[in-house]
């Protein structure tokens, strides 16, 4: 019997989700459990912060993409290409190619969650708390690591830098 592979499959944008609800349900439909074994949208666990505010969510790591793990046969291929929402499988001509382990192995080990500020060096910012509460200052640096910002804020006519959390500033609008 031939062996399970993980293939690529490019979609419209923003069909990911039902391009792999139209699968599965067209799996359990035809009885394709054992040829299709996995429909899966890769996503990443990304921290927002706005506002001050700490938001873990959940963004596509591929958007217009869909991996799937199947037996490639001429039933699996006609069931996956014709779901409503699928562009074609990723690979030259009309020959989908299988990712290597390598490729998968790659994929399988996410980054660290990924913290995206609605500010960046240079902007203008307010201290939300702490000692300098509803100070302005500008952003000097960013430390990711040990999530802190490096503002320069005016003391006695003199510009002087402040290292404040990130979850304690917020962008000016």
């Amino acid at each position: 019997m031939a062996e399970a592979n993980w293939y690529v499959v490019h979609t419209y944008s923003g069909y990911e989700n039902k391009v792999k609800a139209n699968i599965e349900k067209t799996i359990e439909n035809r009885g394709l459990q054992d040829q299709i074994l996995e429909v899966r949208v890769p996503l990443q666990d990304v921290i927002e912060i706005r506002n001050g505010a700490k938001k873990l969510v959940q963004k596509k790591l591929f958007p217009g993409y869909v991996l799937i793990n199947m037996l490639m046969n001429d039933d699996t291929w006609y069931v996956v290409r014709n779901t409503r929402g699928v562009t074609g499988f990723v690979g030259p001509g009309s020959k989908p190619v299988p990712l290597s382990e390598e490729e998968m192995m790659a994929m399988g080990v996410g980054a660290e969650n990924e913290i995206m500020l609605d500010f960046e060096v240079g902007d203008t910012v307010t201290i939300l708390s702490g000692a300098w509460e509803n100070t302005q200052g500008i952003v000097k640096a960013i430390n990711e690591q040990k999530e802190t910002v490096t503002i320069s804020i005016d003391m006695f006519g003199r510009e002087t830098p402040v290292e404040i959390a990130m979850t304690d500033v917020k962008a000016d609008m």
